[in-house]
């Protein structure tokens, strides 16, 4: 699994490289965790540009993630998504509280 994090004026963002599925959301979620609590970014934005599927851990994923930044004061958005993925964030409701966007 690869991820890779860029870390700039109290932002974080996670670029992942592969699909998201039950197996990869654990294994995304240790690693996320552990470079918020270590870096406490005001902001962390997902990079979805190399993500083609998602199934619902990773909407789990995405929701954990969320309230840990809520937790510390911070924010949480999605970028770069593709129309899939897209069209299952907007059919679990995700899009009403995590904002999606084009770009960084």
């Amino acid at each position: 699994m690869n991820i890779n994090f860029d870390r700039e004026d109290k932002q974080l963002v996670v670029e992942i490289t592969e699909e998201i599925d039950h197996h990869v959301a654990e294994k995304i979620r240790r690693k996320v965790d552990n470079e918020i609590t270590r870096y406490m970014p005001r902001k962390t934005i997902f990079d979805f540009s190399r993500v083609s599927f998602m199934d619902s851990a990773g909407i789990g994923m995405l929701i954990g993630r969320y309230k840990m930044m809520k937790l510390i004061g911070g924010s949480l958005e999605i970028v770069n998504i593709s129309e899939t993925v897209k069209r299952i964030l907007e059919m679990s409701g995700i899009n009403k509280i995590i904002p999606i966007k084009t770009a960084i």
